[in-house]
This record gives C-alpha cells, sequence and structure tokens, in this order.
C-alpha cells in the first residue's frame, strides 16, 4: 500500500490551467475518501491533468445491533416489505454481507416482489451488477429530498440507513402514506474504523482494483500543512460527514471546496465553509467537471 507521503514543496503547482487540453493541469486535488471507494475519482482527476492526494476522513463499522437488523433482513426475505430503500451504496455493501451471511445472493435476500428505491448512481450499478431493478430513482438531486419527488407513495417499507441519517428520508416516505421500517445498517465513524468491525467494501464507481492506480496518502497534520502553505487547489468533501471533517483540519486559505451535492454543500455553508462548485451529477466525472469550474471559473 501506498505510504504517508509528506507535505510537497513549495513550488507544487496549485491552479488548473488549461493544458494539452487537460482541464486540472497543475492543480493538486485533495480527495477525502477511503482508497478503495475513490479509484475511479483519482483516475478522472489525473486523466483531467490533476494531482491526487488522499487523506481519508471516514470509515464505516458494522451497527452495534446486529440482532435488529437481522430481524429486519429476515423479514426482507421473507416478503414482509413492498419497498427496499437503498440511500447509499455502503447500504448495499451491508446488504451483501447478510446475504452472504445466509447462504444467499442479493437477488434472493431481496425478494422479486420488493421493489427497490436507489439514491446515487454507484448505487444503482452495485444493484444492478447483483442483477436487480432499480425501480425509483431522482432524477436529478441525488438525495433524500430527490427521491421523495420521485416517490409515489404508500406500501410497506424497509429503510436501512447510518446511524447519523437525518429523519428527512424516513419523515418524508411516512407523510407520503408508507408504512416505514427503519434499522441501522451502519456506524460512521473517523478513519479508521476498528478493524474487527469495519465494514468490508468492494471498489466502487466501476473501479478495476482496490487501490487507485496512483496517489499519496496524507496524515491529517500533513493535510493541515499543506492547506495552510496554499499547496492544494480544491478539495472535494463527499458527503456531510467529511464536510464537517474537513472544516476541522483548519482554514482552507485558497484551496476551493467543492461538494459532490447540495446536501453536503448546505453542511459546508452551515459551517461557514465557502462552496466553490458542487457537482451536477454525483459522479467521478461530476466531480472532475465541479472542480475545473471551481479552478477556472468563466
Amino acid at each position: 500500500m501506498t505510504q504517508p507521503s509528506p507535505s510537497s514543496g513549495p513550488d507544487t503547482p496549485q491552479s488548473g490551467q488549461q493544458s494539452g487540453g487537460k482541464p486540472l493541469a497543475g492543480a493538486r486535488v485533495l480527495v477525502t475518501r477511503s482508497p478503495e471507494r475513490s479509484a475511479a475519482l483519482v483516475d478522472a482527476l489525473e486523466r483531467a491533468g490533476a494531482t491526487t492526494v488522499l487523506l481519508p476522513l471516514i470509515d464505516f463499522e458494522r451497527a452495534p445491533d446486529q440482532h435488529a437488523l437481522d430481524v429486519a433482513c429476515d423479514a426482507l426475505a421473507a416478503g414482509a416489505f413492498d419497498w427496499l430503500v437503498a440511500s447509499s451504496a455502503t447500504t448495499v455493501h451491508v446488504l451483501l454481507e447478510k446475504a452472504a451471511e445466509r447462504g444467499l445472493g442479493l437477488d434472493r435476500l431481496i425478494p422479486a416482489g420488493t421493489r427497490i428505491a436507489a439514491i446515487g448512481p454507484a448505487t444503482r450499478r452495485l444493484l444492478e451488477s447483483r442483477g436487480l431493478t432499480v425501480a425509483v430513482a431522482p432524477d436529478g438531486e441525488q438525495s433524500a429530498a430527490g427521491l421523495l419527488d420521485a416517490w409515489p407513495g404508500g406500501g410497506r417499507i424497509l429503510l436501512p440507513q447510518a446511524d447519523i441519517a437525518a429523519a428527512t428520508l424516513a419523515d418524508g416516505l411516512r407523510a407520503a402514506g408508507g408504512e416505514v421500517t427503519t434499522v441501522t445498517a451502519y456506524r460512521t465513524v473517523d478513519y479508521p474504523a476498528a478493524a474487527e468491525r469495519r465494514l468490508a467494501v468492494q471498489a466502487e464507481d466501476g473501479d478495476a482494483g482496490p487501490q487507485p492506480p496512483s496517489y499519496s496518502l496524507l496524515t491529517p497534520e500533513a493535510a493541515s500543512a499543506d492547506l495552510a502553505a496554499g499547496r492544494i487547489a480544491a478539495v472535494i468533501a463527499a458527503s456531510p460527514s467529511a464536510v464537517r471533517r474537513i472544516s476541522g483540519l483548519g482554514p482552507l486559505a485558497g484551496c476551493r471546496l467543492v461538494a459532490i451535492g447540495r446536501s453536503t454543500a448546505d453542511q459546508a455553508r452551515a459551517l461557514g465553509l465557502d462552496v466553490a462548485a458542487v457537482a451536477e451529477e454525483p459522479t467521478p466525472e461530476g466531480l472532475v467537471a465541479a472542480v475545473a469550474k471551481a479552478l477556472n471559473p468563466p
């Protein structure tokens, strides 16, 4: 595994200058996801000319109450729900683990008669790669609000979610006539999670392997020093949880903050952080375009 690198020197190029058709040429971009969750984004950034550094800030552990999760999964497999709502790819990873514990594929843990709603393209791709059909997904904003805009209403709904999930989605589904069962699927913790409780994940977004092809892994101290010295052109926040931890690194100085979506941008602004750009789509390509917009404004 690539080892943490020291801070780059003061001559590190920082702003995205157009060079050879690469909109991020010369830009040093900080990605705050773990290596196995960032390979596609790292690849997209580097194809656009950026130099990528990683600082994993959040990680995921198995839910403390496994009994409640098991009860919900058994009810799901028995056909007790009309709908499964998967609000993140991490939720799908939990369900994959629960299916494996039962000697099942995900397409058997989720019965054919249970329709699936999903938020985010990575979530949808992960489900579809297991032979499942996503019946409802947001058309635009990939968020709870976006899903509620597309929601048909009613039904018995299973909503597995993070321990820190806001009540927005569950409340909205109930307001639309749904009978909602919520269950904590996983905990969001500071990186790294405890090894014995860490939720194993596979590469997302069509990644070819568990590690990005090339990157520097920073420590929080090195990242704070680089930010203070202006050695990082942009930082990507891929969740509200990540942006809360980014705020703890200290002033961003001239670094541009790029948010993956509206909820992440709202959290950043609530913390007094300026948001330079918000990705139109929560995909590697969408984030690259947002970084380019932040560094090369019209």
